[in-house]
């Protein structure tokens, strides 16, 4: 079992930069693949940005590619969204969340997710 709480949400202009921490409980962080997801209120959650066990695989949607970079720390039990170059479309809260997978895979379903952290607010104003 692992619990996940994000942080580092918050207020940001357009074209500005954040940078999302989600921090893992328990002994076994480096048995999960890592996501980020995002959801609008009124909207289904999507995928943005997806980690393999020891992070050698990165996996981002079209719509961050080149702007929002993963990456993640295992022996801080942590994981990490950078996000730049942001646009009020990003607006959205931000969860992690935590799949038991294979070394090297990257999860990026949301139905493939076995842990979700509660979220942080990223609001990108004009």
């Amino acid at each position: 079992q692992v619990q996940l709480v994000e942080s580092g949400g918050g207020l940001v202009q357009a074209g500005g930069s954040l940078r999302l921490s989600c921090a893992a409980s328990g002994r076994t962080f480096s048995s999960y693949a890592m996501g980020w997801f995002r959801q609008v209120p009124g909207k289904e959650r999507e995928f943005v940005a997806a980690i393999s066990r020891s992070g050698a695989n990165t996996f981002y949607a079209n719509s961050v590619k080149g702007r929002f970079s993963i990456s993640r720390d295992n022996a801080k039990n942590t994981v990490y969204l950078q996000v730049n170059s942001l646009k009020p479309e990003d607006t959205a809260v931000y969860y992690c969340a935590a799949a038991v997978s294979p070394p090297e895979v990257v999860v990026t379903s949301l139905n493939g997710m076995d842990h979700w952290g509660e979220g942080t607010l990223v609001t990108v104003s004009s």
